[in-house]
């Protein structure tokens, strides 16, 4: 299996986990379950660690194209966008639909703008 076809096994598990523990962890009621928290975190850490060495090893390979460099830029802020909204969400402090909604809505777009930079990686 090549570089590039192992990348998609991976973030594929990656994103597959940190579903499940999400789900996971909006299931256990508040306050959130300290354990499921952390592993959700960890996973969605390593996700984002994964990604980054597969787009430097990548580079290094033979220089990105403009259009990979964007979309890894974008993968990315979809990550920030949703880390921040998941701390914000982890607080326990009330926060507004809006938040919920973005971290509800972050992990979808995180996972087609993966797929769409991992296709321009091959």
């Amino acid at each position: 299996m090549g570089t590039i076809q192992s990348s998609v096994v991976g973030a594929g598990l990656f994103f597959l986990f940190i579903f499940l523990s999400g789900i996971w962890l909006s299931r256990s009621g508040k306050p959130l379950n300290g354990i499921v928290l952390t592993v959700h975190k960890l996973i969605s850490l390593a996700a984002v660690v994964f990604l980054a060495i597969t787009i430097y090893q990548v580079n290094q390979a033979a220089n990105l194209s403009v259009m990979s460099l964007i979309a890894g830029v974008i993968t990315g802020l979809f990550f920030l966008g949703a880390i921040i909204t998941g701390g914000l969400l982890s607080t326990g402090k009330p926060v507004s639909a809006a938040i919920l909604a973005a971290h509800q809505a972050a992990p979808f777009l995180t996972v087609l703008s993966t797929a769409a930079t991992l296709y321009l990686l091959r």
